[in-house]
């Protein structure tokens, strides 16, 4: 049987709104985007991670620090990241393709071996599969697996800002009777997709999640979601650095657009949501 090709997709760009240049904010002598890269690919399923950022000159600084690490890269359309992810697909000839964006530097390679060895382990089964819909796993654990076709077939159908700018909601929520779908949840039984963020948007994200590497990285650079928690168990004054912002994410913008999200399944950052300490 042919080996499948496996490509990992990790979306990059400078120009964020809320924290622009986060992926090159440095975490213990490395930009960001290196130690979620380190972290990718603590994953024992074999792949290839590309980096996938725009034309735009402000990335410039992305493409040389590929350059420079050895990582593989592609530049493409600035706000058509489906179409980036298209051609990443193409030109590396991958039979699957995996999503995962820049802002999950805390991300657990167990996550992406979960998800991705669902999908190997049910061959032509599912044209996609994700840990994100719903999500259980704490934020910044994004995670989803599709075929070259199942790529293709988006790309060439979506037409809406909202499917072109975050790739896949044509196929979970635009049209997912077109595609075969499974979601896996954290084994662990538990949810904390809305409690627990470890994700970087803002100031407070990156200065939760310098701490949880200045804390865990030194003595074990492969520290797990577990260990993260562990953490927050003993110092619950991290998880408070960013508690605010817990539950907030790219959904609350297009509520009235997702036939498949509801107002339960993200905040906005004037929302008070609920201390989750009891669940450290």
């Amino acid at each position: 049987m042919r080996t499948l090709t496996i490509v990992v997709i990790v979306q990059a760009r400078m120009l964020s709104s809320r924290l622009p240049g986060k992926v090159m904010l440095p975490l213990l002598g490395k930009p960001l985007l290196y130690r979620m890269i380190e972290r990718i690919q603590q994953a024992e399923q074999p792949f290839t991670t590309v980096v996938a950022t725009s034309t735009d000159p402000a990335d410039d600084v992305i493409e040389q620090f590929c350059e420079q690490e050895g990582i593989a890269y592609y530049r493409g359309s600035l706000t058509n990241l489906l179409d980036r992810h298209y051609q990443i697909a193409e030109r590396w000839n991958a039979d699957v393709a995996v999503k995962i964006p820049s802002d999950c530097p805390l991300i657990d390679p167990r996550a992406i071996d979960q998800v991705l060895r669902f999908f190997l382990e049910h061959p032509n089964e599912y044209d996609f599969v994700s840990n994100l819909h719903p999500a259980t796993w704490p934020d910044g654990n994004d995670v989803e697996v599709m075929s070259r076709a199942c790529l293709q077939t988006a790309w060439e159908k979506a037409t809406r800002p909202l499917e072109l700018e975050h790739t896949t909601p044509y196929i979970w929520d635009t049209a997912p009777e077109q595609f075969r779908r499974a979601n896996v949840t954290w084994p662990t039984g538990l949810d904390y997709s809305m409690s627990h963020r470890f994700t970087i948007d803002y100031r407070e994200d990156y200065e939760f999640i310098r701490a949880v590497y200045e804390a865990l990285y030194p003595t074990n650079p492969r520290f797990s979601c577990d260990d993260i928690l562990a953490l927050l168990a003993n110092r619950p004054e991290l998880y408070d650095i960013n508690a605010r912002y817990a539950g907030v994410n790219w959904y609350r913008h297009h509520l009235d657009e997702l036939n498949t999200v509801t107002v339960n399944q993200t905040r906005h950052e004037s929302d008070n949501p609920t201390h989750a300490a009891q669940n450290h």
